[in-house]
């Protein structure tokens, strides 16, 4: 399914992080739709390494690649001498930046801010030099604890990730007054679930999470009070939409979610009712004390400058992933991560 009227055909097109899930998603929508673009992957891909949490310092996988005929280049989004020669060899018409330090339990903040912010004022001077579309990825991580609906204008992070993300938009913004002509948009990205996110291990969605729980036979493990804990779930499709449909919209920084809230109880029942099993529900304490209670998008602002409209609810997204679900189970891909 195409999104928007944006033709991509004869056009340059590069993913930062673009081997992570929604990264490699992009790619493969513009490979399917688009066969006459010249699609560039850029990734760090993971090394090993690991932040004190345990989770790797990359989530970028070859496996999310596995069919993609564009060009990869294997790089850290912080090497500018990359990004020059890189631009100068392709001359991008639309950058997908999706390249990011995503981890929100990741506190070391030297490293989050070279790689989320330094980066991207690289990027946007790039961009204006040879004239490229920005669509980057902001995040709703930058309204921290604030109630719902969560608007664009009122923010306040909480971690060293909501703060880059933050400090990534009034970057945006100072371009966008600075060179009117130049088109940047950022989408601030709610809870996203779908293919190609299971190499983000335990970093993945609940609905990957809870779906391989019960496919073995357990009750699907929730934080106690998950009943009162609602976000705005989005299905990678929604997401797409909304990256591709920005490349004809307005410039500004926009929320993508549903605009409807749903609760963690919600997933784990629909994934139950879907299998067609009754394993009820393992209650475990919550270790986390800066931890959202309720995320909704207020996605007025997107729906008018970018025509997006959300078309997957939550029953029909987790229907439409769960075979995807099925089959990593069976590969045991997810513990490979």
């Amino acid at each position: 399914m195409r999104y928007g009227s944006t033709d991509f055909n004869d056009k340059t097109v590069l993913v930062t992080g673009g081997a992570g899930f929604i990264g490699s998603n992009i790619a493969f929508y513009l490979q399917s739709n688009f066969p006459k673009s010249r699609i560039v992957v850029l990734d760090k891909f993971r090394d090993g390494s690991r932040f004190e949490n345990g989770n790797p310092t990359s989530y970028g996988h070859f496996g999310n690649l596995i069919g993609f005929n564009g060009e990869v280049v294997c790089g850290d989004i912080r090497d500018d001498a990359l990004l020059q020669r890189l631009f100068e060899e392709y001359d991008f018409d639309f950058i997908f930046h999706q390249a990011a330090i995503s981890d929100t339990r990741v506190y070391d903040q030297e490293i989050v801010m070279q790689t989320n912010i330094n980066s991207f004022h690289t990027l946007l001077k790039l961009c204006r030099q040879y004239r490229s579309d920005m669509i980057y990825a902001s995040s709703a991580s930058t309204y921290g604890s604030l109630p719902a609906p969560q608007t664009v204008g009122k923010e306040a992070p909480e971690n060293p990730y909501g703060f880059s993300k933050y400090a990534m938009d009034r970057i945006a913004y100072r371009y966008m007054s600075d060179f009117p002509q130049m088109r940047i948009i950022g989408l601030r990205y709610f809870n996203v679930y779908g293919p190609r996110e299971h190499y983000k291990g335990k970093t993945a969605s609940t609905v990957l999470q809870f779906g391989l729980q019960i496919l073995s036979g357990k009750a699907p493990k929730l934080f106690e009070g998950s009943k009162s804990i609602y976000r705005d779930f989005i299905y990678i499709d929604d997401v797409i939409q909304a990256n591709i449909k920005a490349c004809e919209g307005k410039n500004g920084v926009y929320n993508v979610g549903t605009g409807k809230a749903r609760t963690f109880l919600d997933i784990a029942l629909i994934l139950q009712d879907l299998l067609n099993v009754d394993y009820g529900i393992e209650y475990i304490p919550n270790p986390y004390r800066d931890y959202q209670r309720f995320t909704q998008a207020d996605i007025e602002s997107t729906e008018e400058s970018l025509g997006y409209k959300p078309q997957w609810s939550l029953e029909r997204g987790i229907e439409a992933y769960l075979p995807e679900i099925k089959r990593i189970y069976q590969t045991g891909e997810f513990l490979s991560a």
